[in-house]
């Protein structure tokens, strides 16, 4: 047994898990690509404001967080591939109407202003609504709970290498060739993506002889996650090192205005957390934190903090870039315990809707941190508004560790 759980390559070897990182590769970069491209037209195209960058984060957020809760339960209820496969096809769609009011000869945005970019982001934030709650449930039915750390490993190093592709791709296409062939290119990768996922097999999830109403069923959920203080805290503590640390949605900006240049390194500072997470994921591949796991994890979101000072101090693009790696790095130790605790502590019969509330605390806190980033620099300026976020990270590192000791003392091989 000892052996089987050191195969860094145990999950991989499951074929519907690869189908299934495969599918989820591809539709997460082109979510990288698509939302990139947009925040670099709308910066660099129609207005250069970073208010407007923190609120297309927010309008994603909104619709994502309203409806998730209800998402996870049909995820408990339906085919989850299912319904994967419907917000793959949305997504489609709009990136075709993406395409067509970017190249149009009537050009919508410079008629309407970027109100149509903004529905469309709303409209993704359906579709990642029905698609994130059904992917982390999903991918619990493809492999025996003996891999479940090793499979958050490894389905965290394909969302990583996305993360970096996405960004720096879309940043250098949109330098090209321009946005209209970007989303053209896009389609693409989308259309792969949903023929990896098609290839997986179509599970029926577990029955439940439960009479509860659906509403019932919902705060069942949040109750679950409510009474365990380890999945809470952890869950509590990446919520608000996101939401307060994360500069991503300013990048566009300090691209611009900290290391005067364009599109390019803006892309690239993007990609450099995801740089950083994936080398920090071979390390964790061959030695995952299964010990010291909640110490671990909440050193590595201080040093999350602290590295996201000191790149608000930069003004060196190869020390700016070193140091987005470092944040990437550090928060992929974060990521990967957060993910195997949330799969073992779950029960099968409600993975969706637990993963749904994940999504809402991990999830949107990367949209409402864009919109919070966006509303700080705008009230104290670019370089200040990072520094806070950096500083209200460590102070929540701090905050946690003192009121759940449970996560302080966790040890993931105790919990299997």
């Amino acid at each position: 047994m000892a052996s089987q759980k050191q195969d860094p390559l145990s999950s991989l070897r499951k074929p519907a898990f690869r189908f299934f990182v495969a599918g989820r590769f591809g539709h997460f970069l082109a979510i990288q690509m698509v939302m990139t491209t947009i925040n670099l037209q709308i910066y660099f195209e129609y207005i250069k404001n970073v208010f407007k960058l923190g609120l297309l984060g927010l309008a994603e957020a909104v619709p994502f967080i309203l409806l998730s809760f209800f998402t996870g339960l049909l995820a408990d209820k339906y085919y989850r591939k299912r319904l994967i496969q419907y917000g793959q096809i949305l997504f489609f769609i709009l990136t075709v109407i993406l395409y067509l009011f970017t190249t149009s000869h009537f050009d919508y945005l410079k008629q309407y202003g970027t109100t149509p970019i903004f529905i469309i982001v709303v409209l993704l934030g359906v579709q990642r609504a029905f698609i994130s709650p059904s992917m982390h449930a999903f991918m619990a039915q493809l492999i025996p709970r003996t891999d479940y750390a090793n499979a958050a490993t490894i389905n965290s190093s394909a969302f990583h290498i996305a993360a970096i592709a996405g960004p720096a791709i879309s940043g250098m296409l949109y330098a090209w060739v321009g946005a209209g062939t970007s989303y053209l290119i896009f389609l693409s990768i989308i259309v792969l993506s949903y023929l990896s996922i098609h290839k997986t097999p179509d599970i029926p999830v577990p029955k439940s002889e439960s009479k509860e109403t659906a509403w019932q069923k919902v705060t069942a959920g949040i109750k679950f996650v409510y009474h365990k203080q380890v999945l809470l805290s952890a869950l509590t503590l990446d919520l608000f090192a996101v939401l307060f640390g994360g500069a991503i949605a300013l990048m566009p900006a300090f691209a611009d205005q900290v290391l005067n240049s364009g599109p390019e390194v803006a892309g690239w500072l993007r990609t450099a957390p995801a740089i950083g997470a994936l080398i920090m994921t071979v390390y964790l591949i061959y030695h995952p934190p299964m010990t010291k796991s909640g110490t671990k994890m909440l050193w590595n979101v201080a040093g999350f903090g602290l590295a996201t000072i000191l790149f608000a101090l930069s003004t060196n693009l190869w020390l700016s870039l070193f140091l987005m790696m470092l944040t990437g790095a550090f928060d992929m130790v974060s990521v990967m315990i957060r993910h195997t605790i949330v799969q073992l502590l779950t029960p099968d019969d409600m993975r969706g809707r637990v993963s749904a509330i994940n999504s809402i605390f991990i999830g949107s806190s990367n949209e409402i941190g864009a919109f919070e980033s966006g509303v700080a620099a705008r009230l104290l300026g670019l370089i200040p508004s990072v520094i806070f976020g950096g500083m209200m990270t460590i102070a929540t590192v701090g905050a946690v560790s003192l009121k759940a000791p449970k996560l302080r003392k966790l040890n993931i091989s105790e919990i299997q």
